[in-house]
């Protein structure tokens, strides 16, 4: 069951249809007490999403491991930005405002992308705000800072190696490019980020991750960063990758000492 995330319309919408609106998919785990839940960011290169094997499957993954997820279906071609980054605050919000009726914890609401959804994650971890306490919306009162990031084979920067037309257009502006490089934006308030990708990815150079990371590091923001040697871009869980798979393990490990 798909959720709507504005009922009336979302902002910047095309068309006069609301129920083409940007969505959510709840997968909610009951244990019987507020927990812990991770918004599903897939990817496609802002041109398309890439379901079901980086949403509906990753967030069974999560919920075998204990955990709640949603899986947002954010706009992607022919919008441009900000409407994704609109989309995924306001998933996070969403969470929180309805905490309570979803049994979740809103101090453990985690955001996780693959590749373009990776840089969409990693944009509402550095690009955040705490709401509107005046909003008529009670939805937009709600903080829109994740409380960590999973970062898989994410793209990061616009400005070292502008790379997605489909999200800024053509002939993009150097300043628009700058907004939305991530590694420019992070501050020692920066939720901490599990990242992992491989060396050898042939669609997002491996320097994206390791300048968020630099970027972490200086910031003194927890971090923890996986480098495997090769691997095609696009893996997500790598059940036939010996070598890659045990990401999931690795990440499963970080996010119960982060606590969820």
């Amino acid at each position: 069951m798909s959720i709507l995330l504005w009922e009336k319309g979302a902002p910047l919408a095309e068309g006069s249809n609301p129920a083409e609106g940007p969505s959510i998919t709840p997968y909610l785990v009951d244990r019987g007490q507020p927990n812990s839940c991770i918004i599903v960011c897939p990817g496609g290169g802002y041109n398309h999403l890439a379901e079901p094997k980086e949403g509906e499957t990753i967030a069974n993954w999560l919920n075998e491991i204990g955990l709640s997820a949603v899986v947002l279906h954010y706009r992607v071609a022919p919008y441009r930005h900000p409407c994704p980054f609109m989309d995924a605050q306001r998933t996070i919000r969403l969470l929180r405002a309805r905490a309570e009726e979803w049994n979740l914890d809103p101090n453990r609401i985690g955001i996780l992308g693959f590749s373009a959804g990776g840089h969409l994650a990693a944009t509402a971890g550095t690009r955040y705000d705490f709401g509107d306490p005046q909003a008529e919306d009670p939805i937009e009162r709600e903080s829109s800072r994740p409380d960590l990031m999973v970062l898989c084979y994410a793209g990061i920067s616009m400005i070292e190696f502008p790379h997605n037309k489909h999200l800024l257009g053509e002939d993009a502006a150097e300043g628009l490019r700058l907004e939305l490089s991530n590694e420019k934006h992070v501050t020692p308030e920066t939720p901490p980020a599990f990242l992992w990708m491989t060396a050898n990815d042939e669609k997002v150079p491996v320097k994206h991750n390791l300048l968020f990371a630099a970027a972490l590091d200086e910031q003194k923001v927890p971090f923890e960063m996986h480098l495997f040697e090769s691997g095609k871009h696009g893996l997500g869980l790598a059940k036939e990758h010996p070598s890659i798979k045990p990401w999931t393990e690795l990440c499963e490990a970080w996010l119960k000492k982060r606590g969820f």
